[in-house]
């Protein structure tokens, strides 16, 4: 036989009947004793001591899978049973001034977000803690966000969170917002927080789109 590499096997081949015949160290297990692999410790181990080690790395990284996934599971009870008390809070109140006061504690005392902003476009018959904008106002500066009813998580620029945010601009590292809408825009929800990372592009707008959901419905009712 030549010395010439052509005529063994290439290491994919083998690598590829291997796969095929994953018994094929059940029927040459002289050649399974023989084998040696190189941990990066430098020390030479058998593959048995190899695939018992591989399987406890394996089954490292599931279990750490399924810690996450238990742990966004209860994350995401506690954010239901939090905005179903806020949704029941909202039915509850008979006035504009009541909505905008249980909408404002709920987020910061229950949700931990520290600055909330109802913006709305039209004027309520009687004070409440509520800015007032033009919509015309509002297109200037956040108008690619009102294109839809569509929430916004992360994204906005400095002069958008200015904005929203009037007062505390400087504060809000990031922000979401959702647009108000029924028959017509009818204004502006938007949270933020200290951190630049906690809302971020991507990130889930279910439990805002939700609350969203349920101010369209009851604030129009305490309009003119």
């Amino acid at each position: 036989m030549s010395n010439s590499d052509d005529h063994f096997p290439s290491e994919q081949i083998i690598a590829d009947y291997l796969a095929q015949n994953p018994d094929f160290f059940d029927r040459h297990e002289d050649v399974l004793r023989d084998l040696r692999l190189y941990h990066p410790t430098g020390r030479a181990i058998s593959l048995i001591e190899k695939q018992v080690s591989a399987l406890r790395e394996r089954n490292t990284e599931l279990r750490h899978r399924l810690n996450q996934l238990l742990d966004n599971a209860r994350q995401n009870d506690r954010l239901f049973e939090r905005s179903k008390r806020l949704v029941l809070a909202l039915l509850e109140c008979n006035e504009l001034g009541d909505i905008v006061d249980a909408l404002y504690y709920s987020f910061d005392k229950e949700f931990g977000i520290p600055f909330t902003r109802l913006i709305l476009f039209r004027k309520p018959p009687q004070p409440c803690n509520v800015r007032i904008a033009t919509e015309d106002e509002a297109k200037m500066v956040i108008g690619r966000h009102l294109k839809t009813s569509r929430a916004v998580s992360g994204g906005l620029n400095r002069e958008e969170i200015a904005f929203l945010f009037d007062r505390d601009h400087s504060r809000v590292g990031s922000a979401a917002m959702v647009p108000l809408y029924t028959n017509q825009l009818l204004g502006v929800l938007a949270i933020g927080h200290t951190d630049p990372k906690y809302y971020q592009a991507g990130m889930g707008t279910l439990f805002l789109t939700h609350i969203a959901d349920v101010l369209d419905r009851l604030i129009p009712k305490h309009l003119p």
